[in-house]
């Protein structure tokens, strides 16, 4: 008999904490899971989920533009965001339950409040109960980082963006890194004048260049204004309820909303995990090693919360990997070359391996391939946006060092082409293989 109350313990029920739980519980471990808010983490509740679709909702106002040049007369149309988010607020209410089903089927019990670790095999849920574990797993993700200025507490974060009482007129996003384009390619799309603040002249520093310059161009190109080289000092609430932004340089701009999206960090505040002689890192992150074990043998971490790479599918390779090597008698680590990425911008991009900068600093001698190309589906548009697609070849071996596109549907031809880079294909093997016609996906196999 067990001398504890559960084999696991997993605080955070997101994608990580889930797979982890049902994953053990399957080798036959006993689960508990503690969630302070809601069942399915950042990217179900507040994240990925409902921006894609409030991606897709906006992108429907470009589609009816062309409606006409499709062959259709279209009265008078108008867009509700009140129906809009209701709905995607919906669906989000749908899959948390799905994820609240996932947990029961696998004999998972939740626990739906704050735990916090008391020991190396304790932990405090906030209703004074304290229970043990074997093994204690942090999976508590990230939280946004909202600065403290004057006027601050009138900003929102991508936390409360889906539940805006009305669409702003006026937005101004502090931030260019995937969620600040995301959303204001968004509300742009639905009609907001959107104005984008950004420390630095670059946006997206981790894509790769060329990609990342055809993006802005698009965007000023429909209407986004960008302030580089600022940041917000300060949010003045007016009379009329609308904000007045302070940027430091040039007059201040109108607006009514202001949106921080400058980063997450690791959600670790107030864990307790110094009860088990575990040290932050310098950005709250869970230092672990390679099997996401942190300095107690006895606690875990994965996900967003050890400040690694933030993603979702990550997170879920590493709660499985984790639950496989301590319950399932199969000691495994992830591998973090070559993990595909997105941003859901309008139009969206996508990479996966080495940007062009980055394979010339390390193999020094590199091709690039470019397509520059109008999709067929911008025919039908006024506007002369045009498509790029990049692969980035070790000129000694031939091997595929990275992929970059921008177009529509990039990330949906990304997640195939991935694969050439994880099994280590070369430039040739997509030049032996026969194009699809018509399709976007086929300058991936005429690139010269």
């Amino acid at each position: 008999m067990s001398t504890y109350d559960y084999d696991l313990f997993v605080i955070g029920a997101g994608s990580g904490g889930v797979r982890a739980s049902r994953i053990a519980a399957s080798h036959g471990a006993k689960v508990a899971v503690a969630e302070e808010y809601r069942v399915g983490g950042t990217c179900v509740i507040r994240g990925c989920v409902p921006k894609k679709m409030l991606v897709y909702g906006s992108m429907f106002a470009e589609e009816l533009e062309h409606a006409a040049n499709y062959g259709w007369t279209i009265g008078e149309a108008s867009f509700d965001w009140g129906k809009l988010r209701d709905f995607v607020n919906a669906d989000v209410d749908r899959i948390e339950a799905l994820y609240g089903k996932t947990l029961d089927s696998h004999k998972v019990e939740t626990f739906h409040e704050r735990a916090t670790v008391t020991g190396s095999h304790s932990v405090k849920l906030a209703s004074g109960k304290e229970v043990t574990a074997k093994y204690i797993l942090v999976a508590t993700g990230g939280w946004p980082i909202m600065p403290d200025f004057p006027g601050c507490e009138h900003c929102i974060t991508s936390n409360e963006i889906f539940h805006l009482p009305e669409q702003p007129k006026r937005l101004v996003i502090q931030g260019a890194g995937y969620i600040a384009m995301e959303f204001a390619g968004v509300f742009n799309a639905l009609g907001s004048h959107v104005t984008v603040v950004n420390r630095s002249e670059t946006i997206l520093r981790h894509y790769d260049e060329g990609i990342v310059e055809r993006l802005l161009h698009i965007a000023m190109m429909r209407g986004i204004d960008f302030h580089m080289h600022c940041t917000i000092k300060s949010v003045e609430k007016q009379a009329d309820g609308s904000l007045l932004v302070d940027t430091g340089k040039g007059d201040p701009v109108h607006a009514d909303q202001v949106l921080f999206a400058t980063g997450r960090k690791p959600n670790t505040a107030g864990l307790g995990l110094e009860n088990a002689g575990i040290e932050l890192g310098e950005n709250g992150e869970i230092p672990v090693d390679d099997y996401n074990q942190t300095a107690c043998d006895s606690i875990y971490a994965v996900g967003d919360v050890t400040d690694r790479i933030q993603l979702t599918p990550v997170a879920i390779r590493e709660g499985h990997a984790f639950a496989d090597s301590v319950f399932g008698g199969n000691k495994r680590k992830v591998s973090y070359d070559n993990v595909p990425s997105a941003v859901f911008s309008q139009p969206p991009l996508a990479g996966v391996g080495l940007t062009e900068a980055k394979a010339r600093a390390i193999y020094g001698n590199v091709k690039v391939y470019t397509s520059e190309f109008r999709p067929m589906k911008n025919i039908f548009s006024d506007a002369p946006e045009r498509g790029l697609y990049k692969m980035i070849v070790d000129e000694a071996s031939d091997k595929i060092l990275g992929i970059h596109l921008i177009g529509p549907e990039a990330p949906e031809i990304l997640q195939v082409a991935a694969i050439a880079l994880t099994a280590g294909l070369t430039k040739q093997a997509f030049d032996d293989t026969v194009a699809l016609h018509p399709s976007m996906a086929e300058e991936l196999v005429l690139l010269r």
